[in-house]
């Protein structure tokens, strides 16, 4: 009986990628992270943004509450004070999550000499994803404004949450 000799072939040509191939498939994955890095972030941001939005709203309506019950805005911050961090709702935002997550910290900015009206501040965290941001402001007429170009002065196209 006459024995065949086994043929071996290489894997190297019959499968798998060349260099080539996955210089090329890293190259594409690196463009699209590229390009795809920053519009995440703008997004994240957004969402962050709109959370302290909405939880200046909801602290604007503890003031009014405080307001109701008291007669006054005065004494709403901590240690009875007229300004500085909030007794009266959470001193962070997203108010909803634990502290370790704020990206905002939120405050009592001002208040008028009678206590008849208020401004209230979302300051973006140091070294926080927010950081650099600029801060967002709701005043008790109802204008809002966000500090866009951060540079603590609110010019009057700030006037604007959406802006």
């Amino acid at each position: 009986m006459k024995l065949k000799p086994i043929q071996v072939t290489r894997l190297s040509q019959c499968c798998g990628f060349t260099l080539v191939e996955l210089l090329i498939v890293i190259a594409i994955v690196g463009i699209i992270a590229t390009v795809g890095y920053p519009t995440y972030i703008n997004i994240t941001q957004s969402t962050y943004r709109s959370a302290g939005q909405s939880d200046l709203m909801a602290f604007a309506g503890a003031m009014e509450r405080h307001k109701l019950t008291n007669y006054t805005y005065k004494a709403a911050a901590i240690n009875q004070a007229d300004t500085g961090k909030p007794l009266i709702f959470a001193p962070y935002s997203p108010s909803q999550e634990p502290v370790a997550n704020k990206r905002y910290d939120l405050t009592i900015s001002e208040l008028n000499t009678q206590a008849s009206q208020y401004t209230i501040k979302a300051t973006p965290v140091i070294d926080g994803v927010m950081d650099g941001q600029g801060a967002l402001y709701y005043f008790s007429d109802g204008r809002k404004a966000w500090d866009k170009n951060n540079d603590g002065i609110i010019g009057e196209d700030e006037y604007c949450w959406q802006c």
